[in-house]
C-alpha cells in the first residue's frame, strides 16, 4: 500500500480506537490523524486527553452519510473500529447492533468508495467463526464464519459487505479478526476490567456458568500493533486472524485478578450462563505472523499491567460505574447463582 498521510479512523474514542491513535502518533508522527466517534455510553474524550491537541476530533455517526462524508475530506486510509461490541447487549437490544456494524460499515464504504480512499481497514472479531468447544481446532482465515449472537452474526454480516466492496468495486479493502482484547482504559462492563473494579469495591465477580469457557486473550498494545502492520502490509481482498495463542478460562481470569489485589477467592460468584454461550474461541495467527507481526505480551504480564492502572486511575472507572445507564446494564446481567 502507497504511503497514507492522512487517515480517518472510526471509533476513535473508544478502547482499542484510542490505543491505535496513540500507537499512530507514536510510530506516524507525520500522519494527520481524523477521529470520527459517536461518542456512545462506551466512548469518551477522556481517552484521548494525552493526544487531543494531535488529532481532529469529529463527533458523528458512522450510520450518517452526512457525518461520513465530512470526515473523509482528504483522507487516503480508513480504519474501522467504529462498533457495538459488547455480546451481552446484543443479547438484549439486537437492533443497535444492526445499525452500527452493518448499515453504518454500508455507509462508511460506500462513502469511502466515492472518495477515493486508497485502503479500507475493517476491524473485525474472532467470534465470527463461533463456537469451537469440544474440538482442538485453532480458526483459519478460510473457515466458514458460523456466528451464534447477535453481535458476531452483525460483524460478520459487515465483513461481507466489506469484501463486496472489494469484488464489486474494486475498493481496497482487508479485515482483521481479533480475539479477545484487553488493557487500560476498557469500559468496565467487558470481563477483566469488570473484574478488577468489582474486586477493588470488594464486590463480587459474576462468573458464567462453570466457568470453563476459554478466550484467547490478546493485549490491546499487540493489537494495535497487528492492526497497523495489516494496514501496510496485508494484501487487499484478505482476512487476517490476530491472536494470542492463549487460552483462559473466565475462572482463571478471575483467581488471577484475585490474586494481583491479595482479595478472597470469596468473591467469585457463579451466575446463569449467558444464552447461547460459545464455550472456546481460538486462532491460528500465522498468516499475519507471516508478515512479521507476534505478540509482546504474555497473559501474566499483560494483566498484572492492566490491574495496576484501573489500581491508579479510579478517576477514569468509578464516575462510568455510578452513572445510571452502567447500573441499568448490571441489573440486566444474570445474577442466579449456581452450584
Amino acid at each position: 500500500m502507497a504511503e497514507v498521510r492522512r487517515v480517518l479512523i472510526t471509533g476513535g474514542a473508544g478502547f482499542i480506537g484510542s490505543h491505535y491513535v496513540r500507537h499512530v502518533r507514536r510510530h506516524h508522527p507525520d500522519w494527520e490523524i481524523v477521529v470520527l466517534d459517536k461518542l456512545t455510553y462506551a466512548g469518551s474524550l477522556e481517552t484521548l486527553r494525552d493526544v487531543a491537541d494531535h488529532v481532529v476530533f469529529l463527533r458523528g455517526d458512522i450510520a450518517s452519510s452526512e457525518d461520513v462524508a465530512g470526515a473523509l475530506t482528504g483522507v487516503e486510509a480508513v480504519v474501522n473500529f467504529a462498533a457495538e461490541t459488547h455480546v451481552d447487549r446484543s443479547l438484549l437490544a439486537p437492533h443497535a447492533f444492526v445499525r452500527t456494524n452493518v448499515e453504518g460499515t454500508l455507509v462508511l464504504l460506500e462513502r469511502a468508495h466515492r472518495a477515493g480512499v486508497r485502503r479500507f481497514v475493517h476491524v473485525s472479531t474472532d467470534e465470527v467463526y463461533g463456537d469451537l468447544s469440544g474440538t482442538d481446532q485453532h480458526s483459519v482465515e478460510t473457515d466458514p464464519l458460523r456466528p451464534r449472537s447477535p453481535y458476531a452474526a452483525t460483524k460478520a454480516a459487515a465483513e461481507h459487505l466489506v469484501f463486496s466492496y472489494g469484488s464489486s468495486y474494486g475498493l481496497d479493502v482487508v479485515v482483521t479478526r481479533g480475539s479477545n482484547t484487553y488493557g487500560p482504559y476498557q469500559y468496565p462492563e467487558k470481563i477483566i476490567p469488570l473484574f478488577i473494579t468489582n474486586a477493588l469495591e470488594e464486590r463480587r465477580l459474576p462468573v458464567y456458568g462453570d466457568g470453563s469457557a476459554v478466550r484467547d486473550y490478546l493485549h490491546v498494545e499487540d493489537h494495535c500493533r497487528g492492526i497497523d502492520l495489516i494496514l501496510h502490509r496485508g494484501k487487499s481482498g484478505e482476512a487476517y486472524n490476530l491472536g494470542a495463542r492463549l487460552e483462559i478460562s473466565g475462572l482463571q481470569v478471575a483467581r488471577q485478578v484475585l490474586a494481583l489485589l491479595a482479595k478472597s477467592a470469596d468473591l467469585i460468584e457463579h451466575v446463569a450462563d449467558r444464552p447461547g454461550h460459545d464455550y472456546r474461541y481460538s486462532v491460528d495467527p500465522a498468516k499475519a505472523e507471516a508478515l512479521g507481526w507476534a505478540r509482546a505480551w504474555d497473559f501474566s504480564a499483560g494483566l498484572a499491567q492492566t490491574v495496576d492502572w484501573y489500581v491508579r486511575t479510579p478517576e477514569w472507572w468509578t464516575p462510568i460505574k455510578q452513572s445510571l445507564e452502567f447500573q441499568q446494564h448490571e441489573r440486566a446481567r444474570p445474577r442466579n447463582v449456581r452450584a
